[in-house]
């Protein structure tokens, strides 16, 4: 029985970190806010012990950080943190489309050309608005990541990265341009990965990281200006 409660606990606790996990990123829970235990057990309908895992896990994505007689907060994005974070980003997504190259299933690959064909025909359809909130791009990258098939590789990027990646992204979303050249540098790191041509397709998801990155740091450098 005890175990069963147990099972239950940890299922809530990862359910409710999710939670969590996209309500920051979205920025609906602002950044640099204290977290309040009390408020959000209530707003999720949950007791405590639940949610202070889900916090614990929050930290461990490197969403929430805890200070001593403070609490936790919601991390504060700022520009030198986001050029640390792409720059191992780089390193690590690089490593993973080289061995994409030689271990990505063929129906792997289709798929990843029809999920271009629907980034390209939304595009299309939505005079070039950015897809970033569809998820798309995230999908992309993810897909030649787990076909990477490095077990600790998939882990740093998925699970101690992507979050804090994906809240830079959105932060930033609105001011960035030209979502077509990065729908065709997908294409190129992709028809690399499909020719088996690992150091080619390294090259390329370095250069198109490398890219954002300078964007990014565009962007955020913007916002600061604004905001004075």
């Amino acid at each position: 029985m005890n175990n069963l409660v147990s099972i239950k606990s940890a299922t809530l606790s990862e359910d409710l970190a999710q939670q969590l996990s996209n309500a920051i990123v979205k920025g609906e829970i602002a950044q640099g806010s204290k977290i309040s235990e009390p408020e959000l057990a209530k707003q999720y309908g949950v007791s405590r012990g639940p949610l202070r895992e889900a916090i614990v896990k929050l930290e461990g994505l490197g969403l929430v950080t805890r200070t001593a007689n403070i609490g936790a907060r919601v991390i504060q994005l700022n520009t030198q943190d986001m050029l640390d974070t792409f720059s191992m980003r780089e390193a690590l997504e690089g490593m993973a489309a080289r061995l994409a190259a030689s271990s990505m299933a063929r129906h792997e690959i289709e798929g990843l050309y029809a999920l271009l064909d629907k980034h390209q025909a939304y595009l299309d359809d939505n005079q070039d608005e950015h897809y970033v909130q569809q998820g798309g791009n995230d999908d992309f990258h993810l897909r030649i990541i787990h076909a990477s098939g490095n077990t600790k590789l998939i882990r740093l990027l998925t699970e101690e990265l992507y979050a804090v990646i994906r809240m830079y992204r959105r932060h930033t979303a609105d001011q960035r341009s030209d979502p077509r050249q990065a729908l065709r540098e997908h294409r190129a790191i992709l028809d690399a990965i499909a020719n088996h041509e690992g150091d080619l397709a390294e090259l390329l998801m370095r250069r198109h990281i490398s890219r954002a990155s300078h964007l990014l740091k565009q962007a955020m450098e913007h916002t600061a200006l604004a905001s004075q």
